[in-house]
Protein backbone atom coordinates (compact mmCIF):
# COMPACT_ATOMS: atom_id res chain seq x y z
CA UNK A 1 0.00 0.00 0.00
CA UNK A 2 1.52 3.97 -1.05
CA UNK A 3 1.66 5.95 1.70
CA UNK A 4 -0.37 9.04 1.57
CA UNK A 5 1.87 12.66 0.18
CA UNK A 6 2.46 14.56 3.27
CA UNK A 7 3.07 18.24 2.56
CA UNK A 8 6.61 18.92 3.14
CA UNK A 9 7.30 16.08 1.46
CA UNK A 10 5.56 17.44 -1.09
CA UNK A 11 7.01 20.43 -1.23
CA UNK A 12 10.19 19.06 -1.42
CA UNK A 13 9.62 16.83 -3.81
CA UNK A 14 8.33 20.30 -6.18
CA UNK A 15 11.72 22.03 -5.17
CA UNK A 16 13.38 19.14 -6.67
CA UNK A 17 11.81 18.93 -9.46
CA UNK A 18 11.05 22.34 -10.52
CA UNK A 19 15.01 22.81 -9.88
CA UNK A 20 15.90 19.65 -11.95
CA UNK A 21 13.86 21.32 -14.58
CA UNK A 22 15.29 24.62 -14.97
CA UNK A 23 18.62 23.49 -14.85
CA UNK A 24 18.19 20.83 -17.62
CA UNK A 25 16.53 24.24 -19.89
CA UNK A 26 20.64 25.54 -20.31
CA UNK A 27 20.13 29.02 -22.06
CA UNK A 28 17.83 30.10 -19.17
CA UNK A 29 20.21 28.85 -16.65
CA UNK A 30 24.68 29.26 -17.74
CA UNK A 31 26.56 26.47 -16.86
CA UNK A 32 28.72 28.76 -14.63
CA UNK A 33 25.94 28.73 -12.57
CA UNK A 34 25.14 25.63 -12.07
CA UNK A 35 28.76 24.57 -11.48
CA UNK A 36 28.36 26.82 -8.49
CA UNK A 37 25.43 24.82 -7.51
CA UNK A 38 27.55 21.92 -7.52
CA UNK A 39 29.08 20.14 -4.00
CA UNK A 40 32.85 20.60 -4.56
CA UNK A 41 36.38 19.70 -2.21
CA UNK A 42 38.06 22.65 -1.09
CA UNK A 43 40.64 23.72 -3.01
CA UNK A 44 39.23 22.57 -6.48
CA UNK A 45 39.51 26.00 -7.96
CA UNK A 46 43.35 25.64 -8.24
CA UNK A 47 42.81 22.28 -10.32
CA UNK A 48 39.98 23.24 -12.13
CA UNK A 49 38.75 27.11 -12.79
CA UNK A 50 35.51 27.96 -12.10
CA UNK A 51 34.94 25.13 -10.05
CA UNK A 52 35.37 25.23 -6.07
CA UNK A 53 33.91 25.29 -2.79
CA UNK A 54 30.86 27.97 -1.54
CA UNK A 55 29.44 27.45 1.62
CA UNK A 56 25.65 27.20 -0.24
CA UNK A 57 26.74 24.16 -2.51
CA UNK A 58 26.23 22.15 1.20
CA UNK A 59 22.11 22.44 0.36
CA UNK A 60 22.23 23.35 -3.31
CA UNK A 61 23.65 20.08 -4.48
CA UNK A 62 21.20 17.93 -2.72
CA UNK A 63 18.55 19.68 -5.29
CA UNK A 64 20.23 19.14 -8.23
CA UNK A 65 20.59 15.55 -10.28
CA UNK A 66 21.98 14.54 -13.21
CA UNK A 67 19.41 13.04 -15.47
CA UNK A 68 16.02 11.62 -15.30
CA UNK A 69 16.75 8.40 -14.11
CA UNK A 70 18.83 10.13 -11.36
CA UNK A 71 15.81 12.65 -9.97
CA UNK A 72 13.00 9.68 -10.61
CA UNK A 73 14.55 7.37 -8.13
CA UNK A 74 15.83 9.71 -5.19
CA UNK A 75 12.30 11.55 -5.29
CA UNK A 76 10.13 8.10 -5.49
CA UNK A 77 12.06 6.75 -2.45
CA UNK A 78 11.75 10.70 -0.64
CA UNK A 79 7.65 9.74 -1.17
CA UNK A 80 8.03 5.79 0.25
CA UNK A 81 10.08 6.61 2.94
CA UNK A 82 9.38 10.47 4.02
CA UNK A 83 5.50 10.16 3.41
CA UNK A 84 5.35 7.91 6.94
CA UNK A 85 8.09 9.30 8.70
CA UNK A 86 6.23 13.07 8.49
CA UNK A 87 3.06 11.48 8.99
CA UNK A 88 4.73 10.23 12.66
CA UNK A 89 6.95 13.50 13.36
CA UNK A 90 4.97 16.35 11.49
CA UNK A 91 6.36 18.47 8.71
CA UNK A 92 8.28 20.73 10.49
CA UNK A 93 10.58 17.86 12.70
CA UNK A 94 10.46 15.98 9.31
CA UNK A 95 12.19 19.05 7.25
CA UNK A 96 14.45 19.54 9.55
CA UNK A 97 15.28 15.81 9.41
CA UNK A 98 15.51 15.95 6.02
CA UNK A 99 17.40 19.25 5.63
CA UNK A 100 20.10 18.79 8.65
CA UNK A 101 20.70 15.12 7.16
CA UNK A 102 21.71 16.21 3.98
CA UNK A 103 23.94 19.18 5.02
CA UNK A 104 25.87 16.36 7.18
CA UNK A 105 25.98 14.38 4.29
CA UNK A 106 28.07 16.88 2.33
CA UNK A 107 30.17 18.31 5.25
CA UNK A 108 31.30 14.35 4.89
CA UNK A 109 31.82 14.48 1.34
CA UNK A 110 33.93 17.60 1.42
CA UNK A 111 35.67 16.24 4.13
CA UNK A 112 36.68 13.58 1.74
CA UNK A 113 36.88 14.78 -1.34
CA UNK A 114 39.19 17.37 -0.10
CA UNK A 115 41.05 14.55 1.55
CA UNK A 116 41.74 13.18 -1.90
CA UNK A 117 42.31 16.29 -3.69
CA UNK A 118 45.24 16.75 -1.11
CA UNK A 119 46.26 13.45 -2.44
CA UNK A 120 46.34 14.26 -5.95
CA UNK A 121 42.84 12.61 -7.07
CA UNK A 122 41.43 14.72 -9.50
CA UNK A 123 37.95 16.37 -8.04
CA UNK A 124 34.84 15.60 -9.31
CA UNK A 125 32.02 17.25 -8.14
CA UNK A 126 28.86 15.49 -6.47
CA UNK A 127 25.11 16.72 -6.98
CA UNK A 128 21.87 14.80 -5.69
CA UNK A 129 19.66 14.00 -3.15
CA UNK A 130 21.03 10.52 -2.20
CA UNK A 131 22.39 11.51 1.07
CA UNK A 132 18.44 13.01 2.34
CA UNK A 133 16.95 9.85 1.11
CA UNK A 134 19.65 7.36 2.86
CA UNK A 135 18.79 9.18 6.26
CA UNK A 136 15.16 8.87 5.55
CA UNK A 137 15.87 5.18 4.98
CA UNK A 138 17.85 4.81 8.23
CA UNK A 139 15.17 6.34 10.19
CA UNK A 140 12.10 4.21 8.77
CA UNK A 141 14.22 1.01 9.65
CA UNK A 142 14.49 3.08 13.42
CA UNK A 143 10.71 3.96 13.34
CA UNK A 144 9.56 1.00 11.73
CA UNK A 145 12.22 -1.96 12.58
CA UNK A 146 9.33 -4.61 11.59
CA UNK A 147 7.62 -3.11 8.90
CA UNK A 148 8.08 -5.83 6.18
CA UNK A 149 8.77 -4.94 2.17
CA UNK A 150 9.43 -6.47 -1.22
CA UNK A 151 13.13 -4.66 -2.26
CA UNK A 152 12.93 -4.71 -6.07
CA UNK A 153 14.35 -7.13 -7.81
CA UNK A 154 14.20 -9.31 -4.47
CA UNK A 155 11.06 -10.88 -4.88
CA UNK A 156 10.70 -11.82 -1.43
CA UNK A 157 9.85 -10.04 1.54
CA UNK A 158 12.14 -8.10 4.17
CA UNK A 159 11.90 -6.51 7.08
CA UNK A 160 12.71 -2.88 7.19
CA UNK A 161 16.11 -2.96 9.91
CA UNK A 162 17.69 -5.46 8.09
CA UNK A 163 17.20 -3.69 4.57
CA UNK A 164 19.36 -0.58 6.71
CA UNK A 165 22.05 -3.05 7.97
CA UNK A 166 22.68 -4.63 4.01
CA UNK A 167 22.91 -0.74 2.71
CA UNK A 168 24.88 0.39 5.54
CA UNK A 169 27.13 -2.91 5.38
CA UNK A 170 27.56 -2.67 1.19
CA UNK A 171 28.02 1.15 1.11
CA UNK A 172 30.94 0.97 3.75
CA UNK A 173 32.35 -1.77 1.78
CA UNK A 174 32.02 0.27 -1.03
CA UNK A 175 33.70 3.44 0.00
CA UNK A 176 36.60 1.12 1.55
CA UNK A 177 37.32 -0.71 -1.69
CA UNK A 178 36.32 2.11 -4.59
CA UNK A 179 35.03 -0.82 -6.30
CA UNK A 180 32.38 1.31 -7.50
CA UNK A 181 33.57 4.52 -9.17
CA UNK A 182 31.14 7.25 -9.71
CA UNK A 183 28.84 6.95 -6.75
CA UNK A 184 28.89 9.19 -3.62
CA UNK A 185 29.39 6.29 -1.13
CA UNK A 186 30.42 8.90 1.81
CA UNK A 187 27.43 10.84 0.85
CA UNK A 188 25.23 7.79 1.59
CA UNK A 189 27.22 6.92 4.93
CA UNK A 190 27.30 10.90 5.95
CA UNK A 191 23.25 10.90 5.19
CA UNK A 192 22.58 7.80 7.41
CA UNK A 193 24.90 9.07 10.34
CA UNK A 194 23.62 11.98 10.88
CA UNK A 195 20.20 10.90 10.67
CA UNK A 196 21.04 8.49 13.50
CA UNK A 197 22.54 10.99 15.27
CA UNK A 198 19.83 13.37 15.18
CA UNK A 199 17.31 10.77 16.15
CA UNK A 200 19.09 9.61 19.21
CA UNK A 201 19.47 13.39 20.02
CA UNK A 202 15.82 13.95 19.91
CA UNK A 203 15.52 10.68 22.05
CA UNK A 204 17.85 11.76 24.77
CA UNK A 205 19.98 8.73 24.15
CA UNK A 206 23.44 8.69 24.03
CA UNK A 207 26.35 10.37 23.13
CA UNK A 208 23.32 13.37 24.10
CA UNK A 209 22.09 14.37 27.43
CA UNK A 210 18.56 12.92 28.31
CA UNK A 211 15.79 14.76 28.56
CA UNK A 212 15.31 15.47 25.12
CA UNK A 213 12.30 15.41 23.06
CA UNK A 214 10.95 11.82 22.56
CA UNK A 215 9.48 12.46 19.05
CA UNK A 216 11.98 9.95 17.21
CA UNK A 217 10.24 7.04 18.85
CA UNK A 218 6.76 6.63 17.54
CA UNK A 219 5.41 4.74 15.30
CA UNK A 220 8.39 2.09 15.62
CA UNK A 221 6.15 -1.29 15.57
CA UNK A 222 4.20 -0.82 12.39
CA UNK A 223 3.16 -3.76 9.85
CA UNK A 224 2.76 -4.32 6.50
CA UNK A 225 4.06 -4.53 2.58
CA UNK A 226 5.77 -1.46 0.77
CA UNK A 227 7.27 -2.09 -2.35
CA UNK A 228 9.87 0.32 -3.76
CA UNK A 229 13.40 0.73 -4.93
CA UNK A 230 16.14 2.74 -2.87
CA UNK A 231 18.56 4.73 -5.78
CA UNK A 232 22.39 5.31 -5.42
Amino acid sequence: MFPRLQPATQALLIANVVIFLVTMAVPLLPEAVTTQMLLWPIGAGEVMPGAGFMPWQLLTAGFMHANFGHIFFNMLALWMFGSPLEAVWGSKRFATYYLVSLVGANVLQVIVGTLLLSQGQFPNPVLGASGAVFALLLGYGMLFPNQRMIVFPIPMEIKARTLVIIYGVAELFFAYTGRQPGVAHFVHLGGMLFGWLLIRYWRGQPPFKRGGSRGGRGGGQRRGTATFRVVK
